[in-house]
């Protein structure tokens, strides 16, 4: 595109805005760049990215990309097998970090499908990260002054050796100064450094009282450093001891650089990733800012905004707008009073058709589309030029000759007061003309004019629309509201009157105007009154339809939850029987292997066997009428009646549990169901006179019979057709038997489906204190429809 015109429409500035969202130089700089493209592939493939930053972001948060120095000369050294000094170290390792951090980011949430991030995914899979070599280097170098004294047994023995020299120094220079003989000589009681020796400050006066050498003077000239003779030594020995560590030093960051030199083209291109990442990310960050959508592109060169707004304009008082230009006319003609609106309007548009073809979101409404034009020309705003002695009308007129020569049928022009700054005649008539000439050559044309000639001929003419900013003639001031389809109409003369001028005036200028115009200008302020009754009455239409459609939609969630409660009520009856079912089944079987021994074995001691049986099966069918009779009379607990430890009744699992936390603030608590604990709401539980502690007693004091009914316990259990929860409870109870009867395998089938009750199972399974270990079924047993567990 050409460049010339982005200024014109304020380009420049959004990438201002953009890059300050950048947090490395890399991404800085391509916001700053950032250019329009006219490939629509390319187009979509940079709205993409920035839409993929802005999901992610919602979802992960900020990325952590943070700036880092320019390594380009760091790069270049290791190409070139030289080593890196302690800064450039840190700086390389500084890329790894953020990699590595950027990785993580990414790939931690196992519950994000990055299926749906095919862009990013590419980006952050080619990221290059390598624990070892960053620890290998953070480990050694502290900070940017400092190597660590273990980055190598000889770097600790030289330096504890200069530790022990200095220490020595430090103790041969105290009893120095503070001795009888010489503290007399003595400036000040402190031990000083002057050329890396170790030195005492001496009253100059006193300088030939001790021997040794003179390194420095103070300014003044009363004190003067001496090195004493008798630590001549120790100094030199620290000196080399320096040289030697510095050696050392060099020969680690050898070593350090050395670990990179396989790896320089993946830290090149890390650096590349991350700036890129950044510059993603800050498109995103800008679109949620602004309140951004992406656009739709479209293939039948048009431009309809809905609600778009100028993103330099405060959101708190800009006025979105609708236009639509492409479809039904390929010229778009806007009329009204000044500072109403007309310029900001053809700078929205542009402005947002840059945006969009650079990969940019847009602040509009959703379903907004724009084209990908091959140029967008501007001609907007006073040019005149005194250097050339251009008059405002010559510069407007050579940028239009400009614009005619490199325009195409793919091209979106932008006038701003077509054919000012001449005489009106002549100015409206090479107005039109230029106009007619944009449109045979088939660019989409937006236009601000004030002249009636230019509004009028729009009316008239296929493919030209007239367009109006509208104008709040009580109060004086513009609304900024563009109405499609409505030529702007003269309001001289209302505001005239409006501000107090005679009306004698009025009637004379009246009569000088043309009839015919003023019936023109009488038609259009019908049409003008007319549309802005049909608007009100659209929208008082549109918020009646709003609420219709919100009552359709709570009638349906209605009608929607009672037939799920319904559902609920028979599944939860078909467990209840299938519970009673698999109940009476199993004491059956065990009542008959009973009786089948009893009859092998006949006695008067079997006699009472099978009178016992008979009681504990009458027992057993009064129990399940007053469990049914409990159920079917429970009532509901009160959210203040709740204790803990209470024994109550889930309607819903059709089991007894107990209460084992009060009430939270969504009126859930937590109750135990055997082993399990679930979460539920109040308004499922119903009173219970029974005691399940007492029950667990009972069950305690008979392990006889309790484990003789686990003896003979089915090896399989069918959970299909049950929600996780339900399945879990009963899973839990079976459990408790198998491992009873000491079985070492048992088979739950929960069928294939949607797999989420598999799932469920699974993870509930992992905890299970008797589960030792699961597996899928294989073929023949089931596959994925059945799960195979071992028992403890």
């Amino acid at each position: 595109m050409n460049t010339k015109y982005l200024d014109k429409l304020e380009y420049v500035k959004i990438l201002n805005i953009l890059s300050s969202f950048a947090k490395t130089y890399i991404g800085k700089d391509m916001c700053l760049n950032l250019m329009p493209s006219n490939n629509k592939a390319e187009v979509q493939k940079l709205l993409n990215e920035t839409t993929e930053g802005v999901n992610l972001s919602f979802r992960k948060g900020t990325p952590p990309i943070s700036s880092f120095s320019n390594i380009d000369i760091s790069i270049k050294k290791l190409k070139s097998y030289n080593s890196l000094n302690i800064n450039e170290l840190l700086d390389v390792v500084k890329i790894l970090i953020i990699a590595r951090n950027l990785k993580d980011y990414f790939f931690s949430d196992e519950n994000i499908d990055l299926s749906e991030f095919k862009i990013l995914n590419r980006y952050f899979s080619s990221l290059y990260n390598n624990k070892n070599i960053e620890e290998n280097i953070t480990s050694k170098i502290l900070d940017s002054n400092t190597i660590d004294d273990r980055a190598s047994k000889n770097l600790y023995r030289i330096r504890n050796s200069i530790r022990k020299l200095e220490q020595d120094i430090k103790d041969k220079l105290n009893s120095f100064i503070h001795s009888s003989t010489y503290s007399k000589y003595i400036q000040e009681s402190v031990i000083t450094i002057r050329n890396d020796r170790f030195v005492i400050p001496v009253k100059e006066e006193f300088r030939g009282q001790i021997k040794g050498f003179i390194h420095d003077m103070s300014s003044s000239g009363s004190t003067v450093f001496i090195e004493p003779m008798t630590i001549f030594e120790l100094n030199n020995e620290i000196n080399s001891l320096k040289i030697e560590e510095n050696l050392e030093i060099e020969k680690i960051l050898d070593t350090l650089s050395s670990i990179l030199f396989p790896i320089v083209e993946d830290l090149e291109n890390n650096t590349r990733l991350i700036g890129r990442l950044d510059f993603i990310f800050s498109k995103a960050a800008y679109s949620r800012d602004i309140n951004a959508i992406e656009p739709i592109l479209n293939d039948k060169k048009y431009v309809n905004l809905i609600k778009a707004r100028h993103p330099l304009i405060d959101k708190d008082i800009v006025v979105p707008i609708d236009i639509n230009i492409g479809e039904k006319f390929s010229c778009l003609v806007i009329t009204g009073p000044n500072t109403g609106g007309k310029t900001v309007t053809l700078k929205t548009v542009g402005l947002l058709c840059l945006m969009a073809s650079s990969g940019l979101h847009i602040p509009a409404n959703s379903k907004s589309s724009i084209y990908v034009f091959d140029n967008i020309f501007a001609d907007i705003g006073d040019e005149q030029s005194i250097q050339e002695s251009l008059s405002t009308f010559s510069s407007h007129i050579l940028n239009i000759i400009e614009i005619l020569n490199e325009s195409t049928p793919n091209s979106l022009v932008l006038i701003d007061e077509l054919g000012s700054g001449t005489d009106p005649i002549e100015g409206s008539s090479l107005a039109i003309s230029i106009l007619e000439t944009f449109f045979d050559k088939g660019s989409l044309i937006i236009t601000t004019t004030h002249y009636p000639e230019i509004k009028n001929y729009a009316l008239i003419t296929y493919g030209f629309e007239n367009a109006s900013s509208e104008f709040d003639v009580e109060n004086l001031k513009p609304t900024y509201k563009l109405l499609l389809g409505i030529p702007g109409k003269s309001n001289a003369f209302a505001i005239s009157k409006k501000l107090g001028l005679s009306n004698k005036i009025l009637d004379r200028s009246k009569s000088l105007v043309n009839s015919e115009n003023i019936s023109i200008e009488d038609v259009l302020k019908g049409i003008y009154d007319d549309k802005i009754i049909i608007e009100k009455e659209k929208l008082a239409i549109e918020e009646n339809s709003k609420e219709i459609e919100n009552l359709k939609r709570a009638l349906q969630r209605d009608n929607t939850e009672l037939l799920k409660q319904e559902k609920e009520i028979i599944s939860n009856a078909k467990i209840e029987a299938r519970k009673i079912l698999l109940d009476a089944k199993e004491e059956a079987d065990l009542t008959i292997k009973e009786i089948n021994s009893i009859y092998n074995n006949i006695n008067d001691s079997s006699l009472k066997n099978l009178n016992n049986i008979r009681n504990k099966l009458n027992n057993s069918i009064k129990e399940k009428s007053i469990l049914e009779n409990n159920s079917t009379n429970s009532n509901n607990i009160a959210t203040d009646d709740i204790k803990i430890d209470m024994t109550v009744y889930i309607d819903s699992l059709n089991q007894y549990g107990i209460i084992k936390s009060l009430p939270n603030k969504s009126d859930q608590v937590r109750v135990q169901i055997g082993s399990a604990t679930i979460n539920i709401d109040v308004n499922k539980l119903s009173k219970s006179n029974k005691d399940l502690s007492k029950e667990n007693k009972i069950i305690t004091n008979n392990t006889k019979s309790s484990t003789l009914k686990s003896k003979n316990i089915s090896q399989e259990i069918n959970v299909i057709g049950l929600n996780v929860e339900e399945a879990l409870v009963i899973i839990d109870k079976y459990l408790d038997d198998v491992s009873l009867a000491k079985l070492n395998n048992i088979r739950i089938v929960h069928g294939k489906g949607t797999g989420k009750l598999r799932q469920g199972i699974h993870t509930f399974l992992k905890k299970h204190p008797h589960v030792k270990s699961f597996r899928l079924g294989t073929f023949g047993e089931g596959e994925m429809g059945v799960t195979i567990v071992e028992i403890k």
